[in-house]
């Protein structure tokens, strides 16, 4: 794939960029926990101002992106969050980080569904899973090596640093996005009746999504699969300290197996994609991730805790990969904008709730237990999803000869 220049182009823009956005984000939580003193709550709440935009704006902002030039939109995109990133060098209070957050997710709610027509536009429809494995991989491998890097730049150099990286990052990204070639024919919203057009796109988009059964089928299983993530992420390091009576290294570790997980599973699913089904590929994705979070609920050794959050990113790249690209494939390219940033919405919901009930659900029944009971939840969801992939194939019309 990477010999294709156009998705080259793509790809390294996005790694670059994303690398930029964990360095800011590694400095604004460092800034807030170790300068400013905040607490638990606070820097939650930094997590939310940034979720929380995908998740409601993303649906409204796809509408827009199937009617605009999506090259034009990216580039803006990329070049206001640089101006947001630019200012989280000179914020005072943890208030005005909520604020940039939030603005910088707004634009980010319109860049992602835009990319996603990008990919489609660029990419032969049978080399699509294969892209966005390798596009899932540039995110998976900045989330493990990210940490160390902006760890070292904030003892160094301080936060400000990080700031100033994921600024040039979108000006980097800008400026690749600006030699790509995007054909791609559009029908503005213009004339009377903006507002009904603006509504018709709205409610068609998510009308195709709820009576597309396979869609249907595999949004469920990533706002699953995202929300057990979410649970699971801010309770690792009380489970390290709690059940392994361990310390912060072994907690970076086991963290960091998630990042091998999931980059191991990018790589697995064109393997098992070649000779199965997107549903299926997904529901075993379902049925991986069931099984490594018991892991974690059952036993409490190291062995077991690296294998299981191993699992948990080996198991949600089963299920992510070949969702977004069920999704790219069976969506009218007219509405992919829409389809895409629903996507997107219900991956954000999914992590905001997951990160608000985590704490509530873990104080009520104990990690162990909420990990064992998150396990059995995803296996029997499995064994629905499952029986209905099933019975569709069962009563799928048989081709003629």
């Amino acid at each position: 794939m990477l010999r294709e220049k156009g998705f080259r182009t793509l790809w390294v823009a996005q790694f670059v960029s994303i690398f930029g956005d964990f360095l800011a984000l590694f400095g604004v939580i460092s800034l807030v926990t170790f300068r400013l003193h905040g607490t638990v709550i606070q820097v939650t709440y930094l997590t939310i101002a940034y979720m929380l935009p995908l998740a409601v704006i993303g649906p409204i902002a796809g509408v827009f992106v199937d009617r605009l030039n999506v090259k034009r939109l990216m580039i803006f995109s990329d070049l206001t969050r640089a101006t947001l990133a630019l200012l989280l060098a000179f914020v005072i209070d943890i208030r005005q980080m909520y604020a940039i957050f939030f603005a910088i997710s707004v634009f980010s709610s319109f860049f992602g569904p835009a990319q996603t027509v990008t990919l489609r536009a660029i990419v032969p429809t049978d080399k699509l899973l294969g892209a966005n494995a390798l596009m899932s991989q540039a995110f998976y491998l900045v989330r493990i090596v990210s940490p160390a890097v902006a760890g070292a730049l904030v003892a160094w150099l301080s936060e400000k640093v990080c700031f100033y990286l994921d600024a040039a990052s979108f000006l980097f990204s800008a400026a690749m996005l600006s030699t790509l070639t995007i054909s791609r024919v559009v029908q503005p919203l213009s004339g009377k009746n903006n507002f009904r057009k603006f509504l018709s796109d709205f409610t068609e988009g998510n009308r195709f999504i709820f009576t597309h059964s396979s869609l249907a089928m595999v949004f469920s299983a990533m706002m699953t699969a995202m929300f057990i993530l979410a649970c699971f992420s801010p309770l690792i390091s009380i489970y390290v300290r709690d059940s392994l009576f361990a310390g912060s290294f072994l907690f970076g570790v086991i963290s960091s197996m998630v990042g091998v997980g999931l980059i191991a599973g990018t790589q697995l699913v064109r393997r098992v994609a070649a000779n199965h089904s997107s549903e299926h590929v997904v529901v075993a994705g379902l049925v991986g991730l069931g099984l490594a979070v018991a892991l974690l609920g059952l036993f409490h050794n190291i062995a077991m805790a690296g294998a299981g959050t191993f699992g948990v990113g080996l198991a949600i790249a089963l299920v992510i990969v070949p969702a977004q690209t069920l999704m790219q494939h069976d969506t009218p390219r007219e509405m992919l904008g829409r389809v895409s940033s629903s996507f997107m919405a219900v991956i954000s919901t999914a992590q905001v709730l997951g990160m608000l009930l985590s704490g509530y659900l873990a104080r009520i029944l104990g990690i162990a237990n909420l990990f064992k009971t998150s396990a059995i939840a995803v296996l029997v969801i499995s064994a629905a999803f499952y029986v209905i992939v099933r019975a569709r194939a069962a009563t799928a019309p048989v081709p003629s000869s």
